[in-house]
């Protein structure tokens, strides 16, 4: 059976505004090009896949009930729009966590691959084939992590984040201004290919 591709898209800074910590969907504004961004992936055969640090939860400023509703609402906004989400995975860890179930050290908070792990064995991707947009510094390192191509976007904390990975003598493969234009760069690039 062929492996599928996948954008992997963080959340918030990405898809919708980044404020913080929403314990609520009244509190997540999603950015109005999001919905068309993630239609187009679906509709050029990628599997969209939200790739997301909740360390809230372990923090204790949100409860994992609370996220479900939030992704499921999420989930229901986009469908109208008639753009899916193929997967949504989420690290609720918090290493200093008073919760004990959530107090640890794991492979799934992203740079670490843990996410598109489990990713690949839910959905048979093949992450070389694929991308990873995000806006924050453990995005980009995540994506060469899981060897997908790292686009850095500049809405939510890119523009701190450029700065940070070029000290580090990271360049990302692309650096878009929104998701729309980092969708777009995928299209382009993905039609030069033979």
């Amino acid at each position: 059976m062929m492996k599928k591709r996948a954008v992997f898209l963080d959340r918030d800074g990405t898809i919708n505004r980044d404020v913080g910590y929403p314990n609520s969907y009244d509190m997540v504004e999603i950015f109005p090009y999001s919905f068309a961004s993630v239609r187009k992936i679906n509709e050029a055969g990628f599997l969209s896949v939200i790739v997301t640090n909740q360390s809230g939860i372990g923090k204790g400023l949100i409860e994992e009930k609370n996220l479900h509703d939030i992704h499921r609402k999420l989930q229901l906004d986009f469908a109208k729009q008639k753009a899916a989400f193929d997967g949504i995975y989420y690290c609720p860890h918090y290493e200093h966590s008073e919760i004990p179930k959530y107090r640890k050290s794991c492979a799934c908070r992203k740079p670490n691959p843990g996410m598109a792990q489990q990713a690949v064995r839910d959905l048979n991707i093949d992450t070389t084939k694929s991308y990873m947009i995000g806006d924050k510094v453990e995005d980009i390192l995540f994506g060469m992590n899981i060897k997908a191509t790292p686009i850095l976007l500049l809405t939510g904390f890119g523009q701190k984040a450029l700065p940070k990975l070029r000290e580090k003598g990271i360049e990302p493969a692309h650096v878009a201004e929104t998701l729309k234009e980092a969708v777009d760069w995928i299209l382009k690039r993905e039609q030069g290919k033979p």
